[in-house]
């Protein structure tokens, strides 16, 4: 392994790889490492049967200023600009629609409260209506956006991602996954399974230490996820507790993927969108057919995701196919088999979903991305200021330590700002 670079990346996900493309367009020598044996991150796209299927993120969240769609356009991957299944009407299922517009009013009226909260406790379960019918409804949908329960959600941090959102999804066929994982530039050098174990400062720069190794260079960008930094799994110098206590008070919540296979196509409509329980907190979010590929995807969040989390892949398998037997009768059973389910709260160099500012801890996320010594910088979606939970977020955040990195590097090489 080489032992000197301009600047070392610790993390090839979004965030890792966005720092490496800004550091490789200004001619700088970029050493990534990635702890798993594979690039994306949070960002992953499995081919299941030849469809390309996201474990991790899926949508092109606010896709009008989202970087990852000039991204995708420039390397020619086709970009889907229609409206997201969840919210085109779906007239031929049967479902409780009055029970829906009211739960989604329930929701709704949530949101203003924690306005008010935010003033206050900023506890965003404060918010919630006392003994309201839909409030496992609300507590379900917050799972999905924050995969933690409301009474560990800041309502200032809530408000700050949906403030700022623009409220167009599009989608990538191809996968998420697959086009992150494609943007590394070629001028990066890449060391996968190659966790880093300790990070020190040195009279010029930095020293991390790996399996493999120790590399040196002028400067560090740390994009691992905050269950990863808060942990001692990278040993970081003297000092840095600060930053480790922001990213306690960012935890990563739970949200999890359970996708089934269809057997027999016509027991389901392409491109079709339903909820579960209206009543169930644990209640999945289901994506039936997408691009009419013979495949069902259930999001679970907060309290549904746990099931995976806890009980493993069959318990969630369980959880959904009785939710679904309840949508559309019992006899679908026969019609759906188990394909495949994530576990992103178990695997140790991720640890969870995205993170949630604690209540009361909003301003974690710019004490998190403050730079250290001049020496190491952090980025990552828990790091930036609103976009936080997304790959453009974490992609944004990468740009911007790349940024402060070169910029510390020329201070101390004496050059122009």
């Amino acid at each position: 392994m080489a032992s000197v670079f301009d600047v070392i990346i610790v993390g090839g996900g979004a965030a890792g790889i966005g720092a490496a493309r800004r550091l490789a367009a200004h001619g700088k020598a970029a050493l990534l490492l990635e702890a798993s044996s594979c690039l994306g991150g949070r960002a992953f796209t499995q081919d299941l049967g030849g469809h390309p299927l996201d474990f991790g993120c899926e949508w092109l969240h606010s896709g009008d200023r989202n970087a990852w769609v000039g991204i995708a356009e420039a390397s020619g991957f086709p970009v889907d600009r229609g409206e997201p299944p969840w919210a085109k009407a779906h007239p031929s299922l049967a479902q409780d629609a009055d029970g829906q517009a009211a739960a989604q009013r329930a929701y709704g009226d949530w949101e203003e409260r924690l306005r008010l909260v935010a003033a206050g406790s900023d506890r965003a379960s404060d918010a919630l209506e006392p003994g309201g019918p839909w409030n496992a409804y609300v507590r379900a949908i917050a799972g999905f956006m924050s995969g933690v329960a409301p009474e560990a959600i800041s309502a200032t941090d809530y408000l700050a991602y949906d403030d700022a959102a623009t409220g167009r999804n599009w989608h990538l066929p191809l996968g998420y996954g697959t086009l992150v994982a494609a943007s590394l530039p070629s001028a990066t050098t890449l060391r996968l399974a190659t966790p880093a174990e300790q990070v020190d400062l040195t009279a010029d720069g930095v020293a991390v230490t790996t399996r493999a190794g120790t590399v040196r260079a002028g400067a560090a960008i740390l994009t691992v996820s905050t269950a990863v930094l808060a942990g001692d799994a990278i040993h970081l110098p003297s000092g840095v507790e600060p930053w480790r206590e922001a990213a306690a008070d960012l935890p990563l919540g739970r949200n999890e993927k359970v996708f089934l296979e269809i057997g027999r196509e016509a027991a389901f409509a392409p491109d079709t969108h339903v909820y579960g329980n209206l009543h169930d907190r644990r209640a999945a979010a289901y994506s039936i057919r997408p691009n009419g590929w013979p495949v069902i995807e259930a999001f679970l969040g907060g309290e549904g995701a746990r099931i995976v989390a806890e009980d493993g892949p069959a318990a969630g398998f369980a959880h959904v196919s009785a939710e679904l037997a309840a949508l559309f009768g019992g006899d679908i059973a026969s019609a759906i088999r188990p394909l495949a389910a994530t576990s992103w709260s178990r695997m140790a160099s991720v640890g969870g979903a995205y993170s949630c500012a604690l209540p009361g801890r909003s301003g974690a996320r710019a004490r998190l991305a403050r730079p250290f010594e001049d020496r190491l910088f952090f980025a990552g979606e828990a790091t930036h200021p609103h976009d936080f939970t997304t790959a453009h977020g974490a992609h944004d955040s990468g740009q911007r330590a790349a940024d402060e990195a070169m910029a510390a590097l020329g201070r101390r090489r004496g050059e122009a700002a």
